[in-house]
Order: structure tokens, then C-alpha cells, then sequence
């Protein structure tokens, strides 16, 4: 038998391809009567190429909605034109769950889900564009977690996108690779962005305001993916968050103290840089180590590798939500040092090196403390900076050809 050419090949995949394209349909649901079976069976029905088109106006739902073909797009009218209302869900799950690659959803508003607002479970090329999440009660631990939720997912895009209420975080990207957070709005939730254990992400252009914490970068035990590293965090605004934590108690983020700018847990290359930070009492910047008790040998609780350069600071620190922190702020002239570190350069069965760290902008408050989480053991000092330069910061994140698309 004759072994087809390399050109004749190719011509059979472009003849599949574009024949692929053609066939490829718009699902257009509307607002009314049954639109939540007309819009499962549709998000059932999409073949990859398909687009499910929703059209202007408001959808009331009682369940929760799931999307498992690859490469469907979900479209609305707009931001502020197309409206999903979980108000009624009856169930306790997301208002719309992505298990497929290659997804988009953009243009549209989701609110008042009972759970998670979107997410997305081990999803590649998950792009999030021109969205809003929001719990219209405002900020109240009964809200769901997360508003838009990528985790275990590869090449995760967040394109304008404004999360209000969420009483964990607004923004998440959990136990995921190569991840674009730009342009986005996070206020009045817990944390406004979150990047926990999760491994090359590079957030910049966005606002985080009125949070309890305005960017996060964790990384926590116990998890499927651990070793978070190598995350950017630049042109930023991170002003004013001072929302009352209204997490859920036995939170991660109901430790998070009201006021906190950007705080770095447990992670390590991050680099925090041409930010404008202000409006936030406890600090501009925190580093601190991981305080509760852990099992796996293979985790380290210390942030390390970590740069704060050339960020525009303003007034912060001015009423610490830290014990003894209105003491400290008074004793220090009315605030304490913008850049904040626990100090903390060991933990139980640890023997390597101490943390390194280039903290550029200052002054900055060292506590000394002795272990993770014993703030009234503190012995501060003050430095202008602290660390040298030369922690290499890794390359932008770079998604797959066609996906990286700026919000129109």
C-alpha cells in the first residue's frame, strides 16, 4: 500500500479543518420561561466551534449550570446587558461549572450564586473575559467562596473582570499553571486576588480596592499541587482596602488582617513591582510564614525569593490589625514601615538557609519573631531596605497562539 504524501496530508487536514469551522453553529437562548433547560441542553448539545449565544436581558435560574465540550465559547450581549441570577438556586454549587478545554465565557454578569460563581476544574486554555460576579447584598459570609475560579488548570486568562462580595476571594487561581490576571476590578471581598499553589502567573493592570486584603499570593500544605512559585505582581492599583474580614471562621483568609495591600504567604520568586499601593491601615506590603501545623516534610512555610521594588507607596500601615499593632504604629510616630516582614528563617526540621529577599522599597519593619504566627514574641526592627539585589525574575507568561486576545 502507498504511503500518502506529506503534502497530501496536509491537504486532508485543511479540507477537516475548514469543514470542522463550517459546520460550527451559534446556540442562541433567550431570557424567559424554561431558559434553564433551554440553556443546559444547549451547553449539552454545543459541538467544539460552537458558540452559545445569550441574548439581552435577565435570567432567573434554581440551578446550577455545566459546560463539558471542548472548545465552546459562551457569550452574552455585555458586561451590563446579559444577567444570570442564581438568587434562586436551590442547590449549593457553582452558578456555571467548566470541565472542558479550549472554553471562553465573556460578556456577561452572573449574580448571587449560592456557591462558587464560575470555575473551572482541570480545564486547559481557560480564558474569563469581560465578566462580572457579584453578590448584590454586599459583603457577608453567607456569599459564595470564590467568584471566578480557575483550578488545576493550564493557560487561564482573566480579562476584564470585576468580582464584588466574595467571601473568600474574588479572583482565584488555585493548584494552576501559566496564568494571565489583567486588567480586572476585585472589590469588597475578602481577598480581591488570590494566586494560591499555583506556578507562573503574572497579574498587572488591575485594581484591588475595599477587599479586606488586595492581592494575595499563598501557598498551603496539605493540597494536590503544592510549591507555588514564579508569580509577577505589577501596575497595580491596591488602594483603600479596608473591608471587615467576613470570611467563614477556620478560613485560610479569615486570618487575613482588614488592610493588607499585598500579602505573600509561603510562596517563593515572587516579585512585586511598579505597583501603587495606598489606603491600607495594616501595610503595604506583608511577608509572613505559614502558622498552622502541618504533616507533609516536602512543604516550607517561609516566603523566600522575594522582591518588593520601585512600587509608589503611599499612606499605609497607619493602624495595623495585628496584635499590638495601634501600640506599635504609635510608638513608631503613627505608623508602622509600609513593607512588613515576620522575619521568621526556620521552622521544625528544617536545616537549609535563611530566606532570601530583596525588599527595595522601605522603610522596612523586621518583627524577628521567633516562630510563625507568635506576634507577641516580636523583637522589631526598622531598615531602610533589606536583602540585596539579584533574584532573577522570570520571563512574562507567554499563553497559546489565539487565546491571548485583549477584552474588546
Amino acid at each position: 500500500m502507498a504511503t500518502p504524501k506529506p503534502a497530501l496530508w496536509g491537504a486532508t487536514l485543511a479540507a477537516l479543518l475548514l469543514a470542522s469551522m463550517a459546520q460550527a453553529a451559534t446556540l442562541t437562548v433567550s431570557p424567559g420561561p424554561d431558559a434553564q433547560e433551554r440553556l443546559q441542553t444547549a451547553l449539552l448539545d454545543a459541538k467544539p466551534g460552537d458558540v452559545v449565544s445569550l441574548a439581552a436581558g435577565r435570567f432567573d435560574f434554581t440551578d446550577g449550570l455545566s459546560l463539558d465540550v471542548d472548545n465552546v465559547t459562551v457569550k452574552g450581549a455585555g458586561q451590563d446587558k446579559t444577567v444570570l441570577s442564581f438568587a434562586g438556586q436551590k442547590g449549593a454549587g457553582e452558578g456555571l461549572l467548566i470541565t472542558s478545554d479550549g472554553v471562553t465565557v465573556r460578556d456577561l454578569t452572573l449574580q448571587d450564586s449560592k456557591g462558587d460563581g464560575i470555575k473551572s476544574k482541570g480545564a486547559d486554555r481557560i480564558s474569563f473575559v469581560s465578566l462580572t460576579v457579584q453578590w448584590t447584598g454586599g459583603p457577608k459570609e453567607t456569599n459564595g467562596a470564590y467568584g471566578v475560579y480557575p483550578v488545576s488548570s493550564t493557560n487561564v486568562l482573566i480579562d476584564k473582570v470585576t468580582v464584588r462580595g466574595a467571601s473568600d476571594a474574588g479572583i482565584y487561581v488555585g493548584q494552576s499553571k501559566n496564568i494571565i490576571v489583567r486588567n480586572s476590578l476585585a472589590e469588597f471581598n475578602v481577598a480581591g486576588i488570590e494566586i494560591e499553589n499555583s506556578t507562573d502567573a503574572d497579574v498587572f493592570d488591575n485594581v484591588a480596592t475595599h477587599n479586606t486584603g488586595g492581592i494575595l499570593v499563598f501557598d498551603l500544605p496539605g493540597l494536590p499541587v503544592m510549591g507555588g512559585h514564579s508569580t509577577r505582581i505589577f501596575r497595580n492599583k491596591v488602594v483603600d482596602n479596608d473591608t471587615p474580614n467576613f470570611a467563614p471562621k477556620g478560613n485560610i483568609v479569615a486570618n487575613v488582617p482588614v488592610g493588607v495591600g499585598v500579602m505573600l504567604m509561603a510562596n517563593r520568586d515572587v516579585h512585586v513591582f511598579d505597583n501603587d499601593i495606598s489606603g491600607n491601615q495594616t501595610s503595604a506590603v506583608m511577608l509572613v510564614s505559614f502558622s498552622r501545623s502541618f504533616d507533609d516534610k516536602s512543604y516550607n512555610p517561609l516566603p523566600r525569593d522575594i522582591v518588593v521594588r520601585d512600587n509608589k507607596l503611599g499612606r499605609n500601615g497607619w493602624l495595623p490589625g495585628l496584635p499590638g499593632g495601634k501600640m506599635l504604629a504609635q510608638a513608631m510616630g503613627g505608623a508602622v514601615p509600609p513593607i512588613l516582614w515576620d522575619g521568621v528563617t526556620t521552622y521544625a526540621g528544617y536545616s537549609g538557609p535563611a530566606p532570601r529577599l530583596y525588599l527595595k522599597d522601605g522603610p522596612v519593619l523586621n518583627l524577628n519573631l521567633p516562630k510563625a504566627g507568635e506576634v507577641e514574641a516580636a523583637k522589631p526592627t526598622v531598615s531602610a531596605t533589606l536583602g540585596s539585589p539579584g533574584l532573577p525574575e522570570r520571563a512574562a507568561v507567554v499563553l497559546p497562539a489565539g487565546q491571548d486576545k485583549p477584552a474588546s
